[in-house]
């Protein structure tokens, strides 16, 4: 539900300064739609679509399997979605034209794209081992997005949610933060100025983990991330799923809950609860309640 909020919230303002959503908006804090895509008040945009298409793979097969989950993309292009990133295009006509799962390795294609939807894989994953969350969501990732940075930094924000929904302390997803500057360190982040980011993995992940560390709850987590402008869509939508993960559900505010698209809100809700009861940590809790 926190990726879905960041989403619909960053859409109106996505491409637009800094400056230029202070002189329209104020403080962009109410979900109200429009944008260059034109929503209507609730709407999200690919990467939640993106989210809930894996999410959907997932639960179908009972794992992360790279030929349904690039089955399901396939199929959310045939929607005709309203957005969608040039490099996800490209992978999945490759996919459709070819049948293969993993696009070429190529630093260039280091976007947010496969980020932005890896929340399903974090879920479904809880309480696995660490090479097998990065094997999964790299299945996922290379469909359309086969570079090291990409790798990187999307593996940080699934371990940063799973830590988070785990009840880690907020200094031990800076860790995580602080073990991927160290490997990557085009992910730095000196201050909390950074603006306009774009669809590279590493622009956007500054902005990102620049207003997770630097606010204190969700709202303002979301607003700080979505007036810094660019990629406004994906910076909330990933934004939104750390920081729902780590202050929880009750911290959403009522009226961004009430605004959002009845439909994505309750299919959230209900995919959420299929991809937990899918993980190791449910299946085992669930063997030593019936010992």
């Amino acid at each position: 539900v926190g990726l879905a909020i960041g989403d619909a919230l960053g859409a109106t303002v996505e491409f637009m300064t800094p400056r230029e959503i202070a002189g329209r908006y104020g403080a962009h804090r109410d979900i109200i739609g429009g944008g260059w895509l034109r929503l209507e008040k609730g709407s999200v945009t690919d990467d939640t679509e993106m989210s809930l298409a894996l999410g959907d793979s997932i639960i179908d097969v009972g794992q992360v399997d790279a030929l349904a989950v690039a089955d399901a993309f396939d199929q959310w292009m045939r929607s005709k979605p309203r957005d969608i990133g040039n490099t996800v295009r490209r992978g999945l006509m490759r996919f459709r034209n070819t049948g293969t799962t993993e696009a070429p390795l190529n630093d260039m294609d280091a976007g947010n794209g496969a980020c932005m939807r890896s929340l399903p894989v974090a879920i479904s994953l809880l309480g696995a081992d660490r090479q097998a969350v990065n094997e999964a969501s790299r299945l996922q990732a290379h469909i359309t997005h086969n570079a090291p940075a990409a790798d990187a930094g999307t593996e940080c924000v699934v371990h940063m949610v799973q830590l988070a929904i785990s009840g880690a302390a907020k200094v031990d997803l800076e860790n995580r933060i602080d073990d991927l500057i160290s490997a990557f360190p085009e992910f730095r982040f000196e201050n909390r100025t950074i603006s306009n980011p774009g669809g590279y993995i590493a622009e956007t992940l500054q902005a990102v983990f620049s207003s997770f560390v630097n606010t204190s709850c969700f709202e303002s987590c979301l607003i700080d991330v979505v007036t810094r402008g660019g990629d406004a869509d994906t910076t909330g939508a990933i934004a939104g799923m750390i920081g729902g993960a780590f202050y929880g559900f009750d911290s959403i505010p009522e009226v961004w809950l009430h605004t959002l698209d009845g439909a994505v809100l309750q299919e959230c809700l209900q995919q959420a609860e299929a991809l937990v009861e899918l993980s190791p940590m449910y299946k085992h809790q669930n063997q030593r309640q019936h010992r």
